[in-house]
């Protein structure tokens, strides 16, 4: 049976994961991303949580205990307390407790895909790498101490003493010798482990400012935090370009500020390199993404970008996901050349349109919610 306090917890839990949920989509529209506590858990502000206090009733009274009389002042009233310290002035406005909850990063991607309504991703082909686990499933004579198996030990040491007619029950000391001591020993198995490589490619042109920037970096996260669940091993590679494209890390990603003209085709022959020399589409699942405005240098660039997309990046990917962030200075003319040219006939394509960061989650969806 449960404890109370158990219950009482995962209930208050529960509340809480719903509240995350009906909240979504203003938290993630302002831009907010969860603040990372440990390797896998996420911390979460939770505004606006009621503090429960206590009420008298109306015409009622405390009762006290102590040496005072009747009729005796209460310590400190009517006079002067001493220090040096000045409170503020008394407010009559309730304040705000604001609240950290944590969350595992499954958790999070499973609130992500119950308000998008996102379907388990099926590997496709015969994406899985094979790896060699040491489980310990077994004991043995000999090992190293740091796999002793104490237990174990001892019950052979006490049934040791107990066959010898050395054991005492009045004084129960059971001292194991070498030949007691047991070991954890493992067997070597083969499990296969669906691996995924996502490729951001973002313009950092002139044209793309902090606030586009800021949407493609809260946008990632989530689609980060979906993806791991979806593969066992993931790796994540960054590519910027303006008329030249070069691999950063993700902190560069976020934070270079560039200026010049737009190559887009400089970032594709980039993802096709390393596609082409770390990843064999028959050992991985591929999602290359790109970010942009939509401004490119020439129809020559754009007609290299259609080929580089038809002859190598779209064979070897699971989806290839177009976001258009929407930019005073942008043109948005690539969204419509990706658009006429495979016109729903390549379902390998997905193109979304991003407003402002309100159109974050329903972007998410567009690349998601197909489960490829």
């Amino acid at each position: 049976m449960d404890h109370p306090i158990k219950r009482d917890h995962s209930r208050f839990r529960q509340i809480v994961k719903g509240k995350v949920r009906e909240n979504l989509k203003d938290y993630v529209s302002q831009g907010e991303i969860p603040i990372q506590k440990g390797k896998d858990t996420f911390k979460i502000p939770m505004p606006q949580i009621e503090i429960p206090r206590f009420k008298f009733g109306s015409g009622q009274q405390g009762t006290g205990q102590g040496s005072g009389k009747k009729g005796d002042p209460v310590e400190g009233e009517g006079q002067e307390q001493e220090g040096e310290g000045k409170g503020e002035k008394a407010g009559k406005d309730p304040g705000e407790h604001e609240l950290e909850v944590e969350f595992s990063a499954e958790e999070l991607a499973e609130i992500l895909a119950e308000e998008l309504s996102l379907p388990n991703i099926e590997p496709k082909g015969k994406k899985t790498l094979k790896s060699f686990v040491n489980k310990y499933t077994s004991v043995g004579n000999t090992g190293p101490d740091s796999l002793k198996h104490f237990k174990r030990t001892y019950k052979e040491a006490l049934k040791r003493q107990i066959a010898t007619g050395t054991y005492d029950k009045d004084n129960p000391l059971i001292v194991p010798i070498r030949s007691d001591f047991r070991y954890r020993a493992s067997d070597v198995k083969v499990e296969f482990e669906n691996s995924a490589v996502v490729i951001y490619m973002m313009d950092v042109s002139g044209s793309m400012g902090e606030e586009q920037k800021e949407i493609v970096r809260t946008e990632s996260f989530w689609i980060n935090l979906w993806l791991k669940r979806q593969y066992k091993n993931i790796e994540i590679r960054y590519i910027i370009h303006d008329a030249a494209a070069k691999e950063v890390d993700e902190e560069t990603f976020f934070r270079t500020r560039e200026s010049g003209g737009t190559l887009i085709s400089s970032a594709f022959s980039l993802c096709c390199h390393l596609i082409e020399q770390e990843y064999n589409p028959q050992e991985w699942n591929i999602y290359p993404f790109h970010f942009s405005d939509g401004d490119n240098w020439s129809v020559e660039d754009t007609k290299l970008c259609l080929n580089l997309l038809d002859t190598k990046i779209l064979p070897a990917s699971n989806v290839f996901c177009y976001g258009q962030v929407e930019s005073r200075y942008g043109s948005g003319q690539f969204f419509k050349d990706l658009q006429q040219h495979y016109q729903d006939k390549n379902d390998k394509v997905i193109l979304s349109q991003i407003k402002d960061k309100s159109a974050i989650l329903s972007s998410i969806k567009d690349f998601l919610g197909k489960g490829k």
